[in-house]
């Protein structure tokens, strides 16, 4: 009985932990995405289509086809990723180090999901 109220009432995982961020990123890279959008000005503005989502140096990396430049690429520890509710996609904030290190917030599509 005791087994069944550790899984119900388990410990909820520290979000702003290190070794989650790094568990979320691996997660997420590998992913091949749709596209990639970033809301601006209340607008859904699509960045690139036709991607990936990869892990180097222990920076997450958005790239997509056709777009020269890669779209966004954030320091692991720094990024909070979650998955979307329907594991459709993820949303990804941080610092954006392509960017001179804004804070930006990005939803990737996958193409497929597990």
């Amino acid at each position: 009985m005791a087994g069944l109220f550790k899984r119900i009432f388990k410990k909820k995982p520290d979000e702003n932990s290190k070794a989650f961020r790094q568990e979320m990123a691996e997660k997420v890279a590998g992913r091949h995405i749709k596209y990639v959008s970033e809301r601006q000005d209340g607008i859904d503005v699509i960045l690139g289509k036709d991607g990936s989502l990869s892990i180097r140096d222990g920076n997450l990396i958005v790239s997509a086809a056709g777009v020269t430049d890669v779209i966004f690429r954030g320091e692991i520890t720094e990024l909070k990723i979650s998955e979307l509710m329907s594991l459709e996609g993820a949303i990804i904030t941080g610092p954006d180090l392509e960017h001179g290190g804004m804070e930006r917030t990005i939803i990737a599509y996958y193409k497929y999901y597990r």
